[in-house]
């Protein structure tokens, strides 16, 4: 299965220092043992098209061998952590995760 965050920040939030806080608990998150894989990253410079979407400031894809692995990273405390931190940087989050088809 796959996990797909994106997270749009507060303008206050956008600052250097603070996006390299923000990128060190992304990257963080991906020692936490259930997380097989993944990445984050910033939008593409990709041409805009009606069916892109690119107002968020970071996203974060990983993927977990199963559900029940999915389910423990998000109890988690390093992930209570990371949201603990860094909460209060969003103006949004999104959450979209994936089942993987045949």
């Amino acid at each position: 299965m796959e996990h797909h965050v994106y997270f749009w920040l507060n303008e206050e939030s956008k600052s250097a220092e603070a996006r390299t806080a923000f990128e060190a608990g992304l990257a963080a998150l991906f020692d936490i043992a259930e997380v097989a894989g993944g990445s984050w990253g910033t939008p593409a410079k990709t041409a805009e098209r009606p069916v892109t979407e690119n107002s968020w400031d970071y996203a974060l894809s990983m993927k977990f061998a199963s559900q029940a692995e999915h389910d423990i990273y998000q109890d988690h405390p390093e992930h209570d952590l990371f949201i603990d931190r860094f909460k209060a940087f969003w103006a949004k989050v999104q959450v979209m995760d994936l089942e993987e088809g045949a």
